[in-house]
């Protein structure tokens, strides 16, 4: 049965690599939702993901002036284009199935822009890499201490109609406090679990120091992860065991986050021993992200991105002024 949505996925490729099996998927979701490729790769490579896809889905060329942020300037693109009143935006790597769709279909007749949870599952089903474990650690703590932020969202297509500032790094939150900045209801579905394939081990490390550099848009997350640095250098000089009291804290934490809300379902159950290494590591890379951005901002392609996302005051002030 065809849902009341519309499916945009912004892509850019280099190459073919996934491509038949990000075919397959987008096949089966085009039986369910009207889907919008907004491709920002070259003309050559558009052309063979168009031939490789469905003809039912509808690839168009991403227009970059719209946006610095490419994802931003693909769901741009792609709004003149929109029928639906309700929106699925999602990353490449993001696997709905027909019940996740509906039951965010669902949500959207209550609230305007629904996030729900993702979690890694490779596509033949074989263990998760070891970057996978250690990158879901950080999904375990966000949501123990509330929820995480996905590669997809649920979106009424009247409050994404006005668009959105593409010109920064965390084009998620920046939806998200625009949703609400407009009045809109945002629903965190932290039990409604939608597949995710791994990153390759290269494109896990570029998204380090990136992901930490998220952080500058939470002023409160900020001060805590710069903290940990000279915390744990403190404690290793002068209370070592302290320290190893801490990690140990850092797996229960994140432990907690598996169990809440049905987490233990789809989260491995060795993913929260990864939590010690996921906070060291953005101990680490928050202060590289410090350096980058008293550069002018974190790399993004030929760019630099000054700012992580909008707060939502600045946001409500802008809705409220018309600017």
């Amino acid at each position: 049965m065809t849902l009341a949505l519309d499916y945009v996925l912004p892509l850019k490729w280099a190459d073919g690599k996934g491509l038949a099996e990000l075919a397959d998927y987008l096949g089966e979701i085009v039986r369910y939702a009207r889907v919008t490729v907004v491709d920002g790769s070259s003309p050559a490579a558009r052309a063979r993901h168009q031939a490789a896809f469905a003809e039912e889905v509808t690839v168009i060329a991403a227009n970059p002036a719209l946006a610095l942020n490419g994802k931003v300037a693909g769901i741009l693109t792609a709004l003149p284009t929109l029928e639906q009143p309700k929106v699925i935006i999602a990353d490449d790597d993001v696997r709905h199935t027909r019940d996740t769709l509906a039951r965010i279909c669902a949500a959207l007749d209550d609230v305007d822009i629904v996030r729900p949870q993702n979690y890694f599952v490779t596509a033949d089903g074989s263990p998760l890499p070891w970057h996978a474990r250690w990158d879901t650690a950080r999904s375990l703590i966000n949501r123990a201490f509330g929820s995480d932020y996905p590669g997809t969202l649920g979106v009424r297509l009247e409050y994404l109609a006005g668009g959105y500032d593409g010109d920064l790094l965390f084009e998620n939150l920046e939806l998200i406090r625009t949703v609400r900045a407009r009045g809109g209801r945002e629903l965190t579905a932290d039990e409604l679990f939608v597949a995710r394939r791994p990153p390759t081990t290269a494109a896990f490390f570029r998204q380090r120091v990136r992901q930490a550099y998220d952080s500058f848009a939470q002023p409160a997350r900020l001060t805590a992860e710069l903290v940990v640095l000279p915390t744990v250098l403190v404690l290793l000089l002068r209370r070592p065991v302290w320290l190893l009291y801490g990690l140990v804290g850092t797996v229960l934490v994140a432990e907690t986050g598996r169990r809440r809300r049905g987490g233990h379902d789809v989260f491995p159950r060795t993913a929260a021993f990864w939590a010690p290494v996921w906070v060291l590591e953005r101990g680490l890379c928050i202060w590289l992200a410090l350096l980058e951005r008293a550069r002018g901002g974190v790399r993004y392609h030929n760019a630099r991105l000054l700012t992580a996302a909008n707060s939502l005051r600045t946001l409500t002030s802008r809705n409220e002024t018309g600017a």
